[in-house]
């Protein structure tokens, strides 16, 4: 306070007015309040900021690293020069009533603004370390934080709308109801955005790290992101589909979670087998087949059943039609059955069969469905490939043909 009365008393010696001199003593004020504030701002910024550092380096948890990266230090640091200002502020403008109230607003605000981004900092490093967790880290906690932040960013705007202004709560809230409609307008998609996200972790309907498709909006891949407004989708060509959040309750998507934590992969494909192939098998045919070693105790248990069932209700068997018989193709559906049940790739504890679907114009559709043991996406590909593989060339030895639409060349040459 010496240099400020020095300065005063030159001001005094220069012979200016009172007013003048007054001014004068503000401005000369202000500035000095303002260079030691900058001072003490600097001085606790390092102070602060390397002892919380240091000691965020000898704890074990590792929530005060985050901190210390979020510059949490560095806004509490902010504290130090504003208490200085807050005391200093009002003796240095006892005489400007006017000014001094300007001053106390424009502190007050920062004050607010500083609160908020503390809290900030300190959220986003809660944030941080929640997804560093086992127990979190599949979590939209980003939602949560951006809906905190929102009520905090509403609160403290109300604050100062009141510092500004002069108004009271109740007036405030007033006018703010009165424009609610366009209040709804603006903050729609924030609104949509809060509620989808409430709904999608109540529900557990999406975690990061799942696996979605959702044809709409062109995502295949991994959720990487969920916030309040968008999710964010790692497709598997490495490039990033963003979507609106509310369309995970407003559309349809696919989640494969449950597949990644079941048991297999399922496979369910299909052959078309030309319907004219199929007939019933000949005594001659039998013989043949029965050097199929996969059919050969089916063969002689399934025929002894049919001969004594025909023997009791006395088929002629000079038309094979009379009785029952065994035809082609369900000698090869069994064939798929015993070749899916003994395939090492192939889950045993879950489904597996062969089944025959609704005819159709291009033929009888033979439907494998089982589930691999290895989910992963390469290896399911090539389990699968093999098998049909295997399955396409065996169709051949039963007398089948597989439905396929004729090429150009094949017209050309009819």
């Amino acid at each position: 306070m010496d240099i400020l009365n020095w300065a005063y008393k030159l001001l005094k010696d220069l012979n200016f007015s009172h007013t003048e001199a007054l001014y004068g003593n503000l401005a000369v004020n202000i500035l000095m309040i303002c260079l030691v504030a900058y001072i003490l701002d600097f001085i606790s910024k390092k102070l602060l900021v390397v002892a919380f550092g240091l000691f965020a380096k000898r704890t074990k948890t590792s929530f005060d690293d985050l901190l210390v990266e979020n510059k949490t230090s560095k806004y509490m640091a902010h504290l130090v020069p504003l208490l200085f200002v807050y005391h200093t502020v009002p003796l240095a403008l006892k005489d400007f009533l006017y000014w001094e109230a300007v001053f106390s607003k424009c502190i007050n605000i920062f004050v607010i603004f500083l609160i908020l981004w503390t809290v900030r900092s300190i959220l986003h490093a809660v944030k941080d370390y929640l997804k560093i967790q086992p127990n979190y880290n599949d979590k939209p906690i980003d939602s949560y934080i951006q809906v905190i932040m929102i009520v905090l960013w509403i609160f403290g705007g109300t604050g100062m709308i009141m510092l500004l202004f002069n108004v009271d709560i109740g007036t405030l809230l007033g006018t703010f109801g009165a424009i609610s409609a366009i209040v709804l307008l603006i903050f729609k998609d924030t609104i949509l955005g809060f509620v989808a996200s409430i709904q999608v972790s109540v529900n557990d309907m999406v975690r990061i790290g799942d696996w979605i498709t959702m044809e709409k909006y062109g995502a295949d891949g991994d959720v990487i992101e969920i916030n309040l407004a968008t999710v964010k989708v790692r497709n598997f060509d490495n490039t990033t589909t963003t979507l609106p959040t509310y369309s995970l309750i407003s559309d349809s998507f696919k989640n494969w979670r449950g597949m990644v934590n079941s048991g297999g992969r399922r496979i369910k494909r299909h052959l078309l087998i030309k319907a004219g192939s199929v007939h019933f098998v000949t005594a001659e045919e039998l013989q043949e087949y029965r050097k199929i070693q996969a059919l050969v105790s089916y063969i002689d248990h399934r025929q002894a059943d049919i001969d004594k069932y025909n023997q009791q209700n006395s088929a002629d068997k000079s038309l094979l039609v009379n009785g029952r018989n065994l035809t082609n193709l369900g000698l090869f559906r069994k064939y798929i059955s015993h070749y899916i049940e003994t395939h090492p790739a192939i889950n045993k504890d879950l489904t597996m069969m062969c089944r025959h679907l609704q005819p159709t114009e291009k033929g009888i559709p033979i439907e494998i469905y089982a589930f691999t043991s290895d989910k992963r996406w390469t290896n399911y590909e090539y389990i699968m490939a093999d098998m049909f593989d295997h399955i396409i060339a065996a169709v051949p030895y039963f007398g089948l043909e597989i439905f396929e639409l004729p090429s150009d060349k094949a017209f050309i040459e009819a």
